[in-house]
């Protein structure tokens, strides 16, 4: 750990800093708990990046800490020689409070070392940044955004030059440099007009938009679907202030839909979010301003976006009048079933289909690929696992060919123009789905009730531990251990019948040990199968300080999953101590 004080001293006596940047550490020099909250040591660089609260300090998002974490990534790439140079970085930024100016000084840094930008105007869609990257042949990316979190953060995001965010090997070279430059001495940085005068900065926009939306449309499977409705169907949307308030409408219209209904007040670009707590889809009260829209208008379909446009919420008309939230599961699986019997009916089928999720998604999309004859693939949690999944594949030369990628929260992959999730094409597809059971008198809960009906039971929760303060992270690291040194006999009243440790790969039996290893390993994820069939899966969140804990049951209908969900979320809070 740092020695907190020292250097809260050394940043007070920084030149580098600015009078409100000074301010506003002066303003805390008698909070000791402040004091060590900022200056404990550096916000951790792994394969996100960075994410923390924006505020002068070591431990949070500004300036200096852009500068610094650019510089280190600089190098990186400078180290790659002069094609990677030339190749350069794609730079993007969210609506959120810094963001462009966090985006102008990394370009600013990654100029002064030589390195060729590509510098968006204005706020983009995170996928179009992995786009971005592949489309200009670029060495890496960066992304300045906090995705869905609360307003008070910002985060620094890199990718590779597969358009996926950056390997651990690279993130872990990214952190040794880091530690071995100063933070306000040791980046190099470059005046930005000079650096657009030498050519090193360049801006780019409106081509790139019109590249990436060639590519959405071509993901269309049965566009004739909206067209036979596009006279009555009705969408209702929202970007919730954020990147996708242009080409979500967009690709929207493009797909044929006539009446597209964006929620105006959230239509305002503004990093403060004012209209909702959090932005984040998942939280159904965020949509309170969407569902009155809807009423207005007469729609049964709600599309919700993320700041940065690569997570999507959908809610869905039931026959109660009430609008209700298709989870990031039960949606992950309506497209897995739609994609695939769409492509049989339209005989696009490819010879080796493939859906991927994730460990901690729903065991129902597993069902659907058996009973249709689709390859499925686990990863860890976080689409870089899914695009190293689909290297292995290209490298192997054996033939598949994914369909969708996605993970319980609300994050889906179609296409091989992104390695990340997208919810621009999600948007799409989700409406053209949408409207081809719209055809049918259906709405998507109708849908979702009939792939019950034909798969199974099966319902899915995530219980979230915080685990806030400074100590956050030792609690966090003491919950996960003590679940490893004393495995539970039992959870939620049932006999746990194995655990996978996916840190380092050992299949447990309680009472017996070691039995089998997983296919995957290196991550620090508890996986409990439990008698009954349900699984009960502890992972610390890689953005947040929490614990989160996954809920995956199945039963013979719908009470019977309701029940062990319920019995299952107790056991979760039980861990909370």
């Amino acid at each position: 750990m740092t020695d907190y004080r020292k250097e809260f001293e050394r940043w007070l006596d920084s030149p580098a800093l600015s009078d409100e940047e000074w301010h506003e550490l002066d303003a805390i020099r008698n909070d000791e708990d402040e004091i060590k909250s900022r200056f404990r040591g550096p916000l951790e660089f792994g394969t996100a990046g960075l994410r923390g609260v924006m505020g002068a300090g070591l431990a949070r998002m500004n300036i200096h800490v852009i500068r610094w974490a650019t510089q280190a990534f600089a190098s990186l790439v400078v180290a790659e020689g002069d094609e990677a140079r030339h190749k350069g970085v794609v730079i993007a930024h969210d609506c959120r409070i810094n963001s462009p100016e966090f985006a102008r000084e990394a370009a600013c840094v990654c100029a002064a070392n030589g390195i060729h930008v590509r510098l968006f105007e204005s706020l983009r869609p995170t996928p179009e940044l992995s786009f971005g990257v592949i489309h200009y042949g670029a060495t890496a990316g960066i992304n300045i955004t906090a995705s869905h979190n609360p307003k008070a953060y910002n985060g620094y995001k890199v990718y590779w030059s597969d358009g996926a965010q950056l390997p651990p090997h690279h993130a872990e070279v990214v952190a040794q440099n880091m530690a071995a430059i100063d933070i306000f001495t040791g980046p190099a940085v470059m005046d930005f007009e000079e650096a657009k005068a030498k050519g090193l900065i360049e801006i780019i926009g409106k081509k790139t938009d019109e590249l990436f939306l060639e590519n959405v449309m071509a993901q269309a499977i049965d566009p004739a679907a909206v067209k036979d409705v596009a006279d009555e169907f009705q969408v209702v949307y929202t970007p919730f202030h954020g990147a996708g308030h242009i080409l979500v409408p967009e690709a929207l219209k493009r797909l044929g839909l006539k009446h597209i209904h964006p929620v105006p007040e959230q239509m305002v670009i503004d990093g403060a979010f004012p209209t909702v707590e959090s932005p984040n889809p998942e939280n159904p009260e965020g949509f309170y301003l969407a569902v009155d829209l809807a009423r207005k208008v007469g729609s049964d379909l709600i599309i919700g976006t993320d700041p940065d446009s690569d997570r999507v919420g959908v809610m869905a008309l039931g026959k109660d009048g009430e609008y209700h939230t298709i989870t990031g599961n039960q949606m992950g699986c309506l497209l897995a079933d739609y994609v695939i019997t769409a492509r049989q009916r339209n005989n696009t089928m490819p010879e080796k289909p493939v859906i991927l999720s994730t460990i901690v998604s729903t065991s129902m999309v597993k069902t659907i690929c058996e009973a249709n004859g689709v390859e499925y693939g686990q990863t860890f949690t976080g689409f870089k696992f899914m695009a190293e999944r689909l290297a292995s594949y290209a490298a192997a030369g054996t033939g598949e060919k994914y369909l969708l990628a996605f993970e319980e929260s609300y994050g889906y992959m179609m296409g091989d123009y992104v390695r990340d999730k997208d919810a621009v094409t999600a948007s799409m597809m989700i409406a053209e789905m949408a409207a081809h059971y719209y055809k049918k008198g259906m709405s998507l809960l109708d849908a979702l009730e009939a792939l019950y009906e034909k798969y199974g039971w099966f319902s899915e929760k995530t219980v979230n531990i915080y685990m806030e303060g400074v100590d956050g992270p030792e609690r966090m690291a003491a919950l996960m251990t003590n679940l490893r040194e004393h495995t539970p006999m039992e959870l939620g009243g049932q006999r746990v019948a194995r655990m996978r440790d996916y840190r380092d790969g050992t299949v447990s039996v309680p009472g017996l040990g070691a039995v089998d290893h997983t296919p995957i390993s290196g991550s620090n994820v508890l996986y409990f199968e439990l008698e009954d069939g349900t699984n009960f899966i502890v992972r610390p969140s890689g953005t947040e300080p929490k614990i989160k804990i996954y809920i995956l049951a199945r039963g013979a209908d719908k009470a019977e999953c309701a029940a062990k969900v319920e019995a299952f979320s107790a056991a979760a809070d039980a861990l909370k101590g």
